[in-house]
């Protein structure tokens, strides 16, 4: 990868210009795609009968090897022309970022629970996993609030994170493995031994983004007593189910000084999440403009970290 060092922050600069500007382009092909169908193709032929943990382990791993080989192989072996290159790694990139639709859709949240209950239902089911034809207004918004948080890691900070460390090949496994956990990786009858070693290595490939997330969200937020919600986060961002999500839910629900989790509906099955804050307050339209605002700050310094980094050669 010699010839791309140069060109490394350049082609991150790019990538996430275009993501900042269009998001996810839905009439493209696009390689979340590719991975859902291939995870689905998996799922269907092996998630039956016994062994059901091994056949998992095996795929994911698999998966994961297969993708980072092939991915470094095209890029560092073919003889491409560096522009050529650098035009590859940045589309690669801007396929991999998701702050710009992330923002959107929580913005569209806000505006349809505004116009109605049911619209907020429907607008709210895009972005989470749980049940939401029972959800209030309040639950509705706090929901959006919450993937806001949890997806700044998973859909900007840890793929610039594994950018940095891997370059392109580092991003897009790490997307693989997202994509992995998102898909089976649930504790409910039909996933919990197929899926446990795909979520089991997206907690790992999580661990330190999340917390990085939260870390860079408390340096740009409009708080001048940064030790306060320091603190706010290692009391709550530890008591989230996941060992990830709740850093960067704490960090965002310290900065609103409001309250996140509680009960929810997964599936068919009760969950209950620890609520993370203690002030029950109404979020409104104001909170979800400071959200983006914090989260997108957040997410141009650690591009600008990340950009640096880039000067040092890869694997």
């Amino acid at each position: 990868m010699e010839k791309l060092i140069g060109f490394g922050g350049m082609a991150l600069g790019l990538g996430w210009i275009l993501d900042l500007l269009f998001g996810d382009p839905s009439r493209l092909p696009h390689p979340i795609v590719w991975f859902g169908k291939w995870i689905a193709l998996g799922e269907k032929r092996l998630n039956k009968d016994r062994h059901r943990k091994l056949k998992g382990a095996v795929f994911v791993c698999l998966s994961i090897a297969l993708l980072f080989g092939i991915s470094w192989a095209l890029l560092n072996l073919l003889p491409l022309h560096p522009y050529i290159a650098l035009a590859i790694n940045a589309i690669l990139i801007f396929y991999c970022l998701a702050g710009h639709t992330l923002r959107k859709e929580v913005r569209m949240v806000f505006e349809a629970v505004d116009r109605s209950t049911e619209d907020g239902r429907r607008q709210v089911a895009r972005i989470v996993g749980r049940d939401t034809s029972e959800l209030s207004p309040q639950e509705i918004r706090t929901a959006a609030l919450e993937t806001l948080a949890e997806n700044l890691s998973d859909g900007v900070i840890a793929p610039l994170f594994w950018y940095a460390i891997f370059g392109v090949p580092g991003m897009l496994t790490y997307k693989l493995i997202n994509t992995f956990d998102s898909m089976v990786g649930y504790q409910n009858e039909r996933y919990k031994d197929f899926g446990c070693w795909a979520a089991h290595i997206d907690d790992v490939a999580n661990y330190i983004p999340a917390r990085l997330t939260a870390l860079l969200m408390i340096i740009v937020a409009p708080i001048w007593n940064k030790w306060r919600l320091l603190r706010f986060v290692f009391r709550f961002g530890p008591q989230h189910a996941s060992p990830n999500s709740g850093w960067p839910e704490a960090a965002l629900a310290g900065i609103l000084n409001c309250r996140f989790g509680g009960p929810h509906n997964y599936f068919g099955e009760y969950f209950y999440k620890p609520y993370i804050g203690t002030n029950e307050r109404e979020l409104t339209t104001k909170d979800m403009k400071k959200s983006i605002l914090v989260c997108l700050l957040a997410e141009v310094l650690a591009v600008g970290i990340c950009a640096i980094l880039t000067l040092t050669p890869k694997l």
